[in-house]
């Protein structure tokens, strides 16, 4: 009985040996950040390197990080190296993560609360919001993301209005409308500042703190 004892407790201890590879390859907000925009959709290094403002060398030194812990996988395509999540409980684990965060770190909220608050006028809805507004109003929603990642998913009636495209691709849409805007998700600053912009172009705009992980999750799964 003493030599089972022994070996559960190896056991247990090269089990906590194995989460800890996840724990060690999450210390990072760079990698974590990498996350969220590989959460969106697939990218090389190159378009990796253009979202998160890194150069390519940081970024292949953070994904073979995340790739030893098997938290993101690629595909060759030509010459190309395409990295994407490892699995979509991955997504889930980041949107549990960013959850617990928010409610024990007050600093969260406060960072996000500064921001908006220096803005004019922001109003902020949550998913069953918006979901209201779609079901007894006539509204455009809009994803201020890149058109690669609204392809590869996006909330159902939203139209694509990326962010460096916005103050042209605006005076297509109708002035009654009432506009709600997203991008990644709540760690995503650019709905903020579009709603501004619209607001100050005449629009009744919203800011919706989600993205299309958040939305799956909260209605589809």
């Amino acid at each position: 009985m003493e030599d089972k004892l022994d070996t559960a407790k190896v056991l247990k201890e090269e089990l906590y040996r194995q989460l800890a590879r996840i724990g060690k390859s999450l210390s990072s907000d760079k990698r974590l950040e990498i996350l969220n925009v590989l959460a969106q959709s697939p990218k090389t290094v190159e378009k990796l390197a253009q979202f998160t403002g890194m150069n390519i060398a940081n970024v292949s030194r953070h994904l073979q990080i995340l790739l030893d812990a098997k938290l993101v996988k690629f595909t060759k395509k030509g010459t190309y190296a395409i990295y994407s999540v490892a699995d979509p409980e991955v997504i889930d684990f980041m949107s549990s993560l960013w959850r617990i965060s928010e409610k024990q770190l007050p600093d969260i909220s406060k960072l996000k609360d500064d921001f908006i608050n220096n803005l004019d006028g922001i109003q902020t809805l949550n998913m069953d919001e918006v979901m209201e507004k779609a079901n007894n109003e006539s509204i455009i929603l809009v994803d201020l993301r890149s058109k690669e990642e609204f392809e590869t998913g996006h909330i159902p009636g939203a139209i694509s209005m990326p962010m460096n495209k916005l103050d042209t691709m605006m005076l297509e849409l109708p002035k009654n409308a009432e506009v709600i805007a997203y991008c990644q998700g709540p760690v995503c600053a650019y709905s903020a500042l579009a709603v501004e912009k619209l607001q100050q172009e005449g629009f009744k705009a919203y800011r919706l703190d989600a993205g299309i992980n958040e939305w799956q999750s909260h209605f589809m799964n």
